[in-house]
């Protein structure tokens, strides 16, 4: 009966420390959150949605090559693509552009580049971040047009 007992202890203890471990987590996260919806509106504000909708004119190829350059000199967390991927849509922006944009931002990153130059080599880092900035485009096109075939 004391191995079962010490067993349940354990799991309690486990259980408890996840559920800490996530609070903290979230906690940490919240000032990021914050600062996102902040920015959005500034973004709002001093960007009309008539300028956002001008630059994408609603054809595939044209949309996702600039969803791509923007995710690729954009730098930030992943979390906060799917966000701001979120109000792009909400402006009218095509899902091939913003779909560019999220697959970009986490895999491109001409800002970055100088240190992953750095540390890694500067012919691999342009070799990966070209390929990236391809494969963002080519897995954007896929990943709708799979959508699309599937709705």
């Amino acid at each position: 009966m004391s191995e079962e007992k010490q067993k349940d202890g354990k799991k309690r203890k486990s259980i408890f420390v996840s559920v800490s471990d996530a609070f903290k987590n979230f906690a940490a996260a919240t000032p990021l959150f914050i600062g996102i919806i902040l920015l959005l509106g500034l973004l709002r504000t001093y960007v009309p949605p008539r300028l956002i909708s001008s630059i994408f004119k609603g054809k595939i190829f044209a949309d996702t090559i600039l969803g791509s350059i923007f995710g690729s000199i954009s730098a930030g967390n992943p979390v906060t693509s799917y966000i701001i991927g979120g109000e792009l849509l909400k402006e009218g922006i095509s899902l091939y552009a913003v779909t560019a944009f999220i697959v970009a931002w986490v895999t491109v990153g001409v800002i970055q580049l100088p240190a992953e130059a750095a540390i890694l080599g500067r012919r691999f880092a342009i070799l990966r971040n070209i390929l990236s900035f391809l494969l963002s485009i080519a897995v954007a096109i896929t990943a709708v047009i799979t959508l699309r075939l599937m709705v």
